[in-house]
């Protein structure tokens, strides 16, 4: 009997254990998945383009020849930007997105993401690379050669080290840029504002992510909290469809 009721007891230790490691391997499961980017609600949407220059007129006689230098500035139709500011909070919810609490935020920080595909691997995020950049141009159309090109355009490899969900990208890993303050380019350093770096998932999805900067002078002189450009596609008909991604700390 006493062989028996130890089998017993070891038994109900051992199933005991198995269903402490189950539930906390599924708490661990939830905090993943609720670390990751999620969709934000877009409350304003204006979107605005360029009014074309006049043509320049010149005059000249009849058996003349004329020498003329030209300088002409022309909106590129590779790449479109988005810009704005980010409002939120952090909540704790269960799985039917109801709350038993949650916390004002006071400064925002984190991370807005846009890409063209509608599922993200979150768990599976890294940096690009040259052999993505070259397929992601040709997915859009769009030569190498052009000055505008995703590879001249995500030319450096300086940012900050920043996380998406529970991975860590490290600093000055992944093709980056910084979007310019005031009409001007940016020094390109780890410190500079709106930084944008192009990032990619296990399915070769590509995530353009550009680091929150609250309350800071932005291209045209006034505060944003994110800028971010991101290229199209110049002969497709339609518009190409971005997915925006928010993921605030």
């Amino acid at each position: 009997m006493k062989d028996k009721e130890k089998t017993r007891i070891e038994n109900i230790s051992l199933t005991s254990i198995i269903l402490f490691t189950i539930i906390i391997f599924t708490l661990m499961l939830s905090n993943h998945v609720l670390a990751a980017p999620q969709g934000p609600i877009i409350t304003f949407n204006s979107t605005q383009n360029i009014t074309p220059r006049e043509a320049a007129q010149i005059t000249t006689a009849g058996g003349s020849f004329t020498t003329i230098v030209i300088n002409a500035t022309t909106q590129t139709p590779r790449w479109k930007a988005y810009v704005g500011n980010v409002s939120g909070m952090l909540v704790l919810n269960d799985a039917t997105n109801k709350s038993i609490f949650d916390w004002s935020l006071s400064s925002v920080t984190g991370e807005i993401y846009a890409t063209r595909n509608n599922s993200i691997d979150w768990g599976t995020i890294k940096c690009s690379n040259t052999t993505i950049i070259t397929a992601e141009e040709s997915d859009l159309n769009m030569s190498s050669a052009y000055a505008d090109s995703i590879n001249n355009t995500f030319k450096y490899r300086i940012h900050k080290r920043f996380y998406v969900g529970g991975t860590l990208i490290q600093n000055s890993s992944c093709p980056s840029l910084a979007t310019y303050i005031n009409d001007t380019a940016q020094s390109m350093t780890e410190n500079a504002s709106f930084q944008e770096v192009m990032l990619i998932d296990n399915q070769l999805r590509v995530v353009y992510t550009t680091l929150i900067n609250q309350n800071t002078l932005g291209f045209n002189n006034q505060q944003y909290d994110f800028q971010m450009i991101v290229p199209e596609n110049e002969y497709q008909q339609n518009p190409s469809a971005y997915y925006l991604y928010a993921e605030l700390i």
